[in-house]
C-alpha cells in the first residue's frame, strides 16, 4: 500500500509539473539582431532593405542549420556573427564605424550558457572577425577578457585572420566622420541558439559608438551588460547606448528578472528597457529561455531581429511595424 501511494504521488508531481513538457518541447533555436536605433521604413530604400533582409536570413540560417545538425549553440552563434562581420552594412567587423580619431575599434563577446566560461576582446583593430577572438580568448587562455594589442597577439598567434586598415575602410562612413554628422550608425550584431542538448550562448559584436573617444569600451564586450547566456534561465544579447546597459546590468538583469520574480522574458526585457530608457539610454535586446522561448524588445523606432526555430517557424523584422 505504501509503494502505490508513493507511485501514485510521483505520478501526480509529474503530471502538475508545467515545465515537464516544456523542455521535451522546447526545440532548438537561434535568435539574432542587427542593431536598434532610427530605423524606419523611411530612411531606409527598398534596395537597402532588402540587401539587410538577405543578409540577416543568411545569418539565421547558416545558424539554424549548424543546430539541426546537431552542432553546438557556441558553434551557432560565432558563425552566424562572423557572417553579419564580413558584411559593411552593420556596425561590427568589416562595417564598424569611426571614432573621433577616424580609426575603427571593434569589440565582441561570447559566452557558453553550459559551462558559464566566456570570452571578450575589446578595442581591437586588425582582427578580421571579433567575435572569433572572443570565442579564442574564452577556449585557449585563463582570462575573459582582453584588450588592444594583447588580444591581437592572441589571434594572431592561433592563426585567426588579420587585415590592415584598407579593409575596414569604409568611404561613407569615413566620410561621415569627416562631416560631423551626429546621427549614429546603428548595426550592432548578436545572437542567442538553444542547441539539442539544451545548451543556451550568445554573442555581441560591434565597433562600437560613433565618433566615440579613443579605447572608450561599449556594453558589447562586457559578460552581464552586453551579453549573458547561462542553461538554467536565459541567453540574451544587447544592442544600443552601452554606457546605460554597463549601469543596469542590461543581460544579467532580464535573466534576474525572468528567474527570481518568475517574469516572462518578454516582461523581463521590456521592464530593463525601460530602466535604460527613463536613465536616458536607448536600444533593444533578443533572447531565449531553457525552455526555447523567443523574445525581443528595443525602446527605438525600429531594430534588425529575427529568429529560426525548429518548432515555432521563423520571422525576419527590420522596422517596428511589420
Amino acid at each position: 500500500m505504501k509503494f502505490l501511494l508513493i507511485v501514485l504521488s510521483t505520478c501526480l508531481l509529474c503530471a502538475c509539473n508545467p515545465q515537464s513538457n516544456e523542455v521535451d518541447e522546447a526545440g532548438f533555436a537561434i535568435i539574432i539582431h542587427g542593431g536598434a536605433g532610427y530605423i524606419t521604413a523611411d530612411r531606409i530604400d527598398s534596395t537597402s532593405a532588402q540587401a539587410y533582409r538577405d543578409t540577416l536570413k543568411l545569418a539565421m540560417d547558416t545558424g539554424y542549420e549548424i543546430l539541426s545538425r546537431g552542432g553546438s549553440a557556441v558553434d551557432a552563434v560565432e558563425a552566424c556573427l562572423n557572417i553579419l562581420e564580413d558584411c559593411s552594412m552593420f556596425n561590427a567587423g568589416r562595417g564598424s564605424v569611426y571614432n573621433s580619431k577616424a580609426q575603427q575599434e571593434m569589440d565582441a563577446s561570447i559566452m557558453d550558457g553550459h559551462s558559464l566560461n566566456s570570452g571578450a576582446v575589446a578595442g581591437v583593430r586588425r582582427i578580421k572577425n571579433p567575435i572569433s577572438a572572443a570565442r579564442l580568448v574564452m577556449d585557449s587562455s585563463k582570462h575573459v577578457m582582453l584588450a588592444g594589442a594583447g588580444a591581437e597577439i592572441l589571434a594572431q598567434h592561433y592563426g585567426l585572420s588579420m587585415e590592415d586598415s584598407a579593409y575596414f575602410y569604409d568611404p561613407k562612413g569615413y566620410k561621415r566622420i569627416q562631416e560631423q554628422i551626429k546621427r549614429d550608425k546603428h548595426g550592432t550584431v548578436g545572437a542567442v541558439a538553444l542547441d539539442r542538448n539544451g545548451h543556451i550562448a550568445a554573442a555581441t559584436s560591434t565597433g562600437g559608438m560613433f565618433n566615440k573617444k579613443w579605447n572608450r569600451i561599449g556594453d558589447s564586450p562586457i559578460i552581464g551588460a552586453g551579453t549573458y547566456a547561462n542553461d538554467n534561465n536565459v541567453g540574451i544579447s544587447c544592442t544600443g547606448t552601452g554606457e546605460y546597459f554597463i549601469r543596469t546590468v542590461a543581460a544579467h538583469s532580464v535573466a534576474a528578472y525572468w528567474t527570481y520574480e518568475g517574469q516572462q522574458l518578454d516582461s523581463a526585457m521590456a521592464t530593463v528597457l525601460r530602466d535604460i530608457k527613463n536613465l536616458g539610454g536607448e536600444g533593444g535586446m533578443i533572447g531565449l529561455d531553457k525552455y526555447g522561448n523567443l523574445a525581443w524588445s528595443f525602446n527605438t523606432p525600429g531594430m534588425f531581429r529575427a529568429y529560426r526555430h525548429s518548432v515555432k517557424g521563423e520571422n525576419l523584422q527590420l522596422f517596428r511595424m511589420e
